[in-house]
Order: structure tokens, then sequence, then C-alpha cells
């Protein structure tokens, strides 16, 4: 029986595996020539001796850090932390694993105090990023409510992907990590984020987004939010499509998506997943040996794998090879204990 310390683990190394294991293939857009690089079936081991993440991890540790510097989920706290630690991460010498181009662009504008996160995000953008780094936010313990870690996770994609679909697919990405914690199995999976998407298509979280969908120029709130999840459940559908003849020997993007907007992302990296449930190390393989945005793709599903087999998904030995481990373990505590204090 794994513990939820070994999934919440197990969630967030796994995010920075899959980017580094992706991230030599991103820019590769011939899977055979992928195979050709790395035979005979794609990339199965992290760079040694250190194994570099991209922006997908920098970023994920940036909602990390946010976390850790408020107690609950008061919406303009978390606001505030997750400005200065997108805004810190935008300073950061190391912010040189080819950012998204959004990111750069709304973090830019949050360093302005005297403009509202609503008007610094792009709101036309649904890029991936968006949902890369809200892991932290799905693997909060269950005293947080559903409402709560929907609430956050919304917010944090909207600050900088305006894009109703991008925040939809975040919120849903938590849950996907938040339903594998507690135990879902990988079979009820899509079912039940399918039902948690319809379940969720006319709630507007004013708390969270104010007045976000009037800036972006939407007709009504129920109408923006109603927008995003449309076209997660559209891809859900794809997803589920596919699962029921799984082509192992094909790329996942052929079904789901090359995952540079937020719900292919979404799709495509529990695509991969949830052809290899057991066996994480060739749903790595298979994310990273993709046409798509393997990076994220390969994050994403190293998330989902982790959350669900625990630690012990992952050899020993990448955990002391991965880019910024003690960040990772340090993220880790904080997910585990959020929200003990009463605030």
């Amino acid at each position: 029986m794994k513990t939820i310390e070994q999934r919440v683990r197990g969630a967030l190394f796994g995010a920075a595996f899959g980017d580094a294991l992706g991230a030599p293939t991103e820019f590769i857009r011939d899977v055979e020539q992928i195979k050709r690089r790395w035979p005979p079936r794609g990339p199965e081991q992290l760079d040694a001796p250190i194994a570099r993440v991209t922006d997908d991890t920098q970023m994920m540790l940036a909602v990390g850090e946010a976390l850790s510097r408020v107690e609950r989920g008061a919406a303009a706290d978390l606001a505030a932390a997750l400005r200065a630690a997108f805004v810190t991460w935008y300073h950061d010498p190391e912010n040189n694993r080819a950012p998204g181009g959004t990111c750069l662009r709304a973090c830019q504008a949050l360093q302005d105090a005297g403009v509202s996160w609503q008007h610094a995000t792009v709101p036309g953008s649904k890029g991936c990023g968006a949902n890369m780094r809200v892991q932290p936010l799905g693997l909060l313990p269950g005293r947080v409510s559903n409402d709560d870690v929907a609430g956050m996770a919304q917010l944090q994609a909207a600050m900088t992907h305006g894009h109703p679909t991008g925040v939809a697919a975040a919120d849903a990405t938590a849950m996907a990590l938040r339903l594998l914690l507690t135990g879902v199995s990988a079979d009820e999976l899509v079912d039940r984020l399918v039902d948690y998407a319809r379940s969720q298509r006319d709630v507007y979280r004013t708390a969270w987004l104010g007045e976000l969908w009037r800036i972006t120029q939407h007709e009504s709130p129920e109408h923006y939010i109603a927008r995003g999840w449309d076209e997660v459940l559209e891809v859900l559908g794809a997803l589920r499509a596919a699962l029921e003849d799984p082509r192992h020997d094909q790329d996942p993007c052929v079904a789901t998506g090359d995952a540079w907007i937020a719900e292919e992302a979404l799709a495509t990296g529990l695509h991969a997943f949830l052809l290899y449930p057991d066996s994480p190390i060739d749903a790595l393989r298979r994310a990273a040996t993709t046409r798509g945005d393997s990076d994220s793709i390969a994050c994403l599903t190293g998330a989902f794998a982790g959350a669900y087999l625990g630690e012990q998904a992952w050899p020993d030995e990448w955990f002391e090879r991965i880019e910024y481990a003690d960040e990772l373990e340090r993220i880790a505590q904080v997910c585990l204990s959020w929200g003990q204090r009463p605030g």
C-alpha cells in the first residue's frame, strides 16, 4: 500500500524525470529520428551526472514556492505569492530553457504593481504552460477541499494564460492528480474526469478569477467557463476513444494532439500514462518519443504515474541525478503539510 507521502514524492519527482527525459526530443518532430538517436525505442535513461529540466519543472517549483508563502487558500494572498514567485522565475539566470512566450510576456507585465493580474495575463493564450506547473496543487492533502484546489489551479493558470481552456485544463490536470492520489484506478480515471468536467461546466469561480471573463471579452462568466470545459470534454472524448483500442506502437499525439495547447497536454500526458499504467519507464519513454511537445507530455505523464504508483515507480539513482532535487523534496513537504494551521 502506497502512502500519500510516497505518492506526492513520486508525482513531483516523476514530473521532473519526465521533463528531463523529454527535453532533448521536444523540438524533434519525427518519431523515427528520435528512435535513431536513442535506439531502439527512444530515451529511457536520464542523463548523468545531472539530468537538466526545462521551464516546466522550474515553474512547477514556482507554484510550490508560492504555496509555501501562504497558509490557506485565500485568493488575494495566493495571487500575490504566485505573482512574486513568477516574477522571480522570470528574472532567474537559469530561466534559459526555452521558456514559453506567453509566460514571459505575462510575467513581464506582472512586474508592474499597478497592473492587476487580470490585465497582465495573455487573454487569448491556452498554451500548455497553463497546466505544466499545477502539480503541487493537485497533490494537496484531503483536508483541502476540491473547491479550493480547483480555484487555486484555475488562478495559477489564469495569471498567465487567460483563455478559458487553459483555466479549465489546469483544473482538470489537478483533479486527475487528486484522483490518483486517493487511489482511483487507471481504468476509472478518464470516466471520473469526464464526470468532473461536466459538473464544472457552468461553475465560474468569481472569488478566484474576479472579472477575468469581462476583461477577456466574453458574454458572461458562464459563457467563459463553459467554453473552456467544452474543449476539455472534447479532447477527453478523443482520449477515451483511443484507449478503447490502445496503440502502443503509435505516437499518442496522433489521437490526442501534439500538446502545445493546454487541453492536449492534459490528454496526451494521460494517454501515454494510461498506455502503460503499471510500467512507468515505458510510459515516460512513450511520452518522450512523440512528435509534439515531448518534455511537457512526459512531465505530466511522470506526474500521473508517480501519483498512481508512488516514488517506488522510479529508479533510486534518478532521485540523486535530477536537477533541483533539494527543491523538489522541499515542495513535497510543503504539499504534505499545507493547510494544517488555521487561517
